[in-house]
């Protein structure tokens, strides 16, 4: 019942700048996580950034400085700001949410479709 959807993605300069946004929906209990990753042609999963509930962030050496993970509690909603866009940056980017129901004693994983992002001259 649980769904997430990504949006933002799209073509972009290098150096330039894009904020992701991913929205969970059908959510009964508590989003322990969220999570971002993303998956270039030819290549394996790769996470990116991090952050609970809390707002305490975790972040990958290949983006850290350069992105940003926020969110929305009231709206379980939760963004990635990427500045300085590489050319290597080029991949589908998921979203992904660590979520505990109400009475449950572990956590479940849900990932979004994906949204594409391009960064080219």
């Amino acid at each position: 019942q649980v769904q997430l959807v990504e949006s933002g993605g799209g073509l972009v300069q290098p150096g330039g700048s894009l904020r992701l946004s991913c929205v969970a929906s059908g959510v009964t209990g508590n989003i322990n996580r969220m999570s971002w990753f993303r998956q270039a042609p030819g290549k394996q999963r790769e996470f990116l950034a991090s952050i609970t509930s809390a707002g305490s962030t975790n972040y990958a050496d290949s983006v850290r400085g350069r992105f940003t993970s926020s969110r929305d509690n009231a709206k379980n909603t939760w963004y990635l700001q990427m500045n300085s866009l590489k050319p290597e940056d080029t991949a589908v980017f998921y979203c992904n949410a660590a979520i505990q129901r109400v009475g449950s004693i572990w956590a479940e994983d849900y990932w979004g479709k994906g949204t594409l992002v391009t960064v080219s001259l």
